[in-house]
């Protein structure tokens, strides 16, 4: 296990009505900009209970947040934040308005061209204060200090990170995830699973404590999440459900270890050029990175799937290879597509899907060895 450094200062607050306890984790004198998306927080009762428990606090709205939060979108909040001297940002919804409020939150105190604090990692030195209100189990934006950005008009998905944009608090109340359409609900479990796994599957490193929390949260989302669409107002597998994807990106399990983000760096550009479904980009290219990256990932496949999928028989490599089917299986089983093909993508489209990788000169996985060639190859397996 390597040496790291931790910090992580949010506040949460879960459980059954605990909306209603929102006043008391706002400065008093705050203007608040509450920022949400396309209306559903005003169908399922949420936006009702977040306005009557900010009665007395100067708050301005602002909806329309896309499920792939816009660049531009983003900076008409940041003119309101300055033309009506807004200091607080509450964000009530999923992970896209999380990171769109967190991106708000940098923008309205940077000098320059704010995109560049996606395209150049400009180094970010303030931000304005945020709280979320949580109604989306995916993404992990409300206990982390990261986000992810798309930029409409140049079809570019960008990820920027920072310590100053961890949210002051998080509200959690599991009861607000009910009425989500099976899609989203889908979305969810896939995205969160996938999101352990990214800081799991790489390489043994002796790190059993990060380890076993992290094959804990994978059986955790894995079980209860064949269960929540047949039952889904049953409160402890939505508990279990919200709290599982928090802690699997709040940074707790990746620190002092190697991580493979790589899944999720070639699918932006499935989302930014065909309008893919975060989750289901993954669901997709997961099982090519597994399968090209094998040998370097053999030892801990085959550790998952004994624990999270009940894989016993064979070697080790046997091991490896039917935990790569049982994870696809569960993909299926929740309702995503996991082949390019059946999303209208084909092999012409490969050489642009891979172009981001190059022009940000990344190089992917634990071992910074795949570059835009070894992406194509990946994406090849998946068609």
């Amino acid at each position: 296990m390597n040496n790291f450094e931790f910090c992580n200062p949010v506040k949460i607050v879960f459980g059954k009505g605990s909306i209603a306890r929102l006043s008391a984790l706002i400065p008093k004198e705050s203007k608040i900009l509450m920022v949400y998306g396309g209306g559903s927080i005003k169908k399922n009762g949420v936006y009702n209970q977040v306005k009557a428990a900010l009665q007395g606090f100067d708050v301005t709205e602002f909806s329309g947040i896309e499920a792939n939060p816009h660049y531009e979108t983003c900076m008409k909040a940041v003119e309101i934040i300055h033309n009506k001297g807004i200091n607080f940002l509450l964000a009530v919804g999923g992970g896209s308005v999380i990171d769109a409020t967190k991106f708000m939150a940098v923008a309205a105190r940077f000098h320059g061209n704010a995109w560049e604090i996606l395209s150049q990692c400009k180094k970010i030195e303030c931000a304005l204060p945020l709280g979320t209100v949580l109604t989306l189990s995916a993404t992990g934006s409300e206990m982390n200090e990261r986000a992810v950005i798309s930029r409409a008009e140049t079809h570019e998905k960008l990820n920027f990170s920072s310590p100053l944009i961890f949210p002051k608090f998080s509200i959690l109340d599991p009861e607000v995830t009910y009425t989500l359409p099976p899609r989203q609900v889908a979305n969810g479990v896939v995205d969160s699973f996938i999101h352990v796994v990214e800081q799991y599957l790489t390489y043994p490193v002796n790190a059993k404590v990060q380890d076993t929390f992290s094959e804990g949260l994978m059986r955790v989302i894995h079980e209860e999440g064949l269960k929540v669409l047949d039952n889904p107002h049953d409160y402890d597998i939505r508990a279990n459900l919200m709290w599982a994807a928090t802690n699997a990106l709040n940074v707790w399990i990746g620190m002092g270890v190697p991580q493979d983000w790589s899944s999720h760096r070639m699918g932006y550009a499935l989302t930014a050029q065909f309008g893919l479904d975060h989750a289901q980009t993954l669901a997709i290219l997961l099982p090519g990175v597994m399968t090209y990256m094998f040998k370097e990932k053999q030892a801990k496949l085959a550790r998952m799937g004994e624990v999270v999928f009940g894989i016993t028989n064979g070697d080790e490599a046997e091991k490896a290879r039917q935990t790569i089917t049982a994870c696809e299986a569960f993909f299926r089983q929740m309702g995503l597509k996991t082949r390019l093909s059946e999303c209208g993508i084909t092999e012409e489209d490969l050489d642009a899907l891979v172009a981001p990788i190059d022009k940000q000169g990344w190089k992917l996985g634990e071992h910074h060895n795949i570059d835009s060639r070894v992406a194509r190859e990946i994406m090849k397996l998946r068609l």
